[in-house]
């Protein structure tokens, strides 16, 4: 019984984030940049950042959100950072419409955020603070699928 309702609070914060499932573009001055979400179990969905170009798909991040060791962790791995190494940011405010993790010891980001405006638009920001000036970068996106 204890495993059950230890599960329940973990499957409760993936299905918060079940919102996420899709995929979403926003268009930038380099051209068109997309995330796509999908659940590969009831407790770990998978997302992944990239561009198209042609008939390439450049993968700029690879992203597990899990829940594991009594907590939902955000896991990107992004291209040419971290020596290709996943890093951990920790849930630390979930609602129907917000998602906020964060990892203080990382250089840059510290936080993200996933705010969902309406079905089908959202938005995602980095932030934390660079040699002492807090730095905050939002990327607006709209669902395409």
């Amino acid at each position: 019984m204890l495993r059950l309702l230890i599960a329940l609070c973990f499957i409760g914060p993936i299905n918060k984030a079940a919102w996420l499932i899709g995929t979403w573009e926003r268009e930038t001055s380099k051209g068109t940049i997309y995330e796509s979400w999908k659940r590969e179990s009831s407790n770990e969905l998978s997302g992944k950042s990239y561009m198209l170009k042609g008939k390439d798909t450049l993968i700029f991040e690879t992203i597990r959100l899990t829940a594991e060791q009594h907590q939902l962790y955000y896991i990107p791995t992004v291209k040419n950072q971290n020596n290709g190494q996943p890093v951990r940011f920790a849930l630390t405010k979930i609602s129907d419409k917000q998602l906020v993790f964060e990892n203080s010891e990382h250089d840059f980001p510290q936080i993200i955020t996933y705010r969902k405006l309406d079905a089908d638009s959202l938005i995602a920001e980095i932030s934390g603070m660079v040699d002492g000036r807090l730095r905050k970068e939002i990327f607006p996106m709209r669902r395409v699928h």
